[in-house]
């Protein structure tokens, strides 16, 4: 394959939702030498598109979740196949690709999800050159100098209670949300702003819901532990938890372990706002509570 733009070094972000990914991407792309780290892979085959929220519940058979997600704005109608995952011309997106997520010191960085994972390999296999790559090389041979970064959150509810907070606002950053009402915002407020505000949806507590996407976090964080294990791969560790108790440090080690270093005038910028809030801490507890007694018989079957 032939490219406008061929990075000499490469590394991939290897996480699941809402484990802290965004933010230490955001911590390397802030240093300017750490390529450009975006979820450019993130097509599902059937779609070529982004899971849409009703996606993370396929196969639950529980309508009191989807009519919830359906109240809300989750795109409507679905978007017409994006071209850019045509995949008879794979091999021209993975070239804007690495145009898009190299910095000009050549390093190309991106995140990869698991639940993408399958897909983005099926994806690579219809370039010819790499159709019969084994698995094990596969990624190594389409990204050079290939390093592994493994993104994990510890609390494994407060991630699940995350993605669930996310998936009913279909909002996964604070800067998306601000970006949102940045037109309400700008000049005086419009007369329609207190009353949109007054009738916005309420967020929902759903145990059953919050179940079923803390298991699918623990599947795919065990398939990234099988992956890594089948190709005798050890990734660069990061815990999130670590990691955002001291952002600036962590960025500068994680930095230094990819053998990299920050420009000798390089400041970091404020940091994203933290989006864990006083609902996130509430359903954690109202979770481990009720998973808690079903688990010992402390409360009736039916809660």
């Amino acid at each position: 394959m032939s490219s406008s733009v061929q990075p000499q070094r490469s590394y991939l972000v290897c996480a699941t939702p809402r484990s802290g990914s965004t933010l230490v991407c955001h911590g390397l792309e802030e240093t300017g030498v750490a390529g450009r780290p975006e979820e450019y892979f993130e097509a599902l085959r059937h779609s070529g598109r982004p899971r849409r929220p009703e996606e993370y519940f396929v196969g639950v058979e529980d309508p009191s979740i989807r009519d919830h997600l359906g109240e809300r704005a989750v795109g409507g109608e679905p978007q017409p196949r994006s071209p850019l995952w045509s995949r008879a011309a794979y091999d021209r997106y993975l070239e804007w690709a690495f145009e898009t997520g190299t910095t000009p010191n050549g390093v190309f960085g991106a995140k990869l999800m698991w639940g993408y994972f399958e897909d983005f390999v099926s994806l690579l296999r219809n370039i010819p050159a790499y159709r019969e790559i084994p698995l094990a090389e596969l990624l190594p041979t389409v990204f050079p100098d290939l390093t592994f970064v493994r993104v994990v959150r510890a609390n494994k509810v407060r991630q699940a209670v995350s993605l669930w907070k996310a998936v009913q606002t279909a909002t996964w950053r604070e800067d998306q949300a601000g970006a949102k009402a940045a037109s309400l915002e700008d000049g005086d407020s419009p007369p329609y702003r207190s009353f949109i505000e007054e009738h916005r949806p309420q967020l929902r507590f759903h145990y059953r819901a919050i179940e079923h996407l803390l298991e699918q976090i623990l599947i795919e964080e065990s398939r990234w532990d099988a992956f890594f294990e089948h190709c005798g791969i050890k990734p660069v560790l990061v815990l999130y938890e670590n990691f955002a108790a001291d952002y600036e440090t962590s960025t500068l080690r994680l930095l230094e372990r990819l053998d990299l270093s920050p420009p000798d005038d390089f400041e970091f910028e404020p940091r994203m706002k933290r989006q864990s809030d006083n609902v996130n801490d509430d359903w954690v507890r109202r979770y481990s509570e009720l998973r808690l007694g079903t688990d010992f018989d402390l409360v009736p079957t039916k809660a």
